[in-house]
């Protein structure tokens, strides 16, 4: 079966404990992964090691909806990520690895993201383009400083 690997690489002018939150909150994760035109449900996370998660977007237009779930790998607080994630539907076979590099420098943080393994049925400039505006929304959502009052 062949696959397809994606990388990423994006400055947002975060924090790496914003960005990291984002990746491991279940309100987060349904305001900025699903792309444009989507919207996300978490149907069940537990944010550790060896737990998983259930996940699913919803075309905004046509109500078509896919749902994904995996399980976490590797968590170093504000530093790094490691998940599976698998599609339920069986024309989507095989389950794909997210590696999430978080780096902080000078303006913000340095994201280096590859997801491997991603069925070949799905064309990698589709993932590219998922992934790019769902970083654009990750950015909006964590860019603000909003005072706490």
């Amino acid at each position: 079966m062949s696959t397809n690997t994606i990388r990423l690489h994006r400055v947002i002018r975060s924090t790496p404990e914003k960005i990291y939150k984002a990746f491991l909150d279940a309100d987060a994760m349904c305001r900025w992964l699903p792309p444009f035109g989507f919207t996300g449900k978490i149907h069940h996370l537990e944010p550790k090691v060896g737990g998983t998660f259930k996940m699913s977007f919803t075309n905004f237009g046509t109500s078509a909806s896919h749902s994904f779930g995996g399980s976490f790998l590797e968590l170093v607080p504000n530093e790094r990520l490691r998940y599976t994630d698998k599609f339920d539907d069986p024309n989507l076979p095989g389950e794909m690895t997210v590696t999430v590099q978080i780096k902080k420098v000078l303006c913000g943080v340095e994201l280096h993201i590859e997801q491997s393994g991603v069925p070949a049925i799905i064309p990698a400039e589709m993932c590219y383009l998922g992934w790019q505006e769902s970083l654009t929304q990750l950015a909006q959502l964590t860019e603000p400083d909003i005072p706490n009052n």
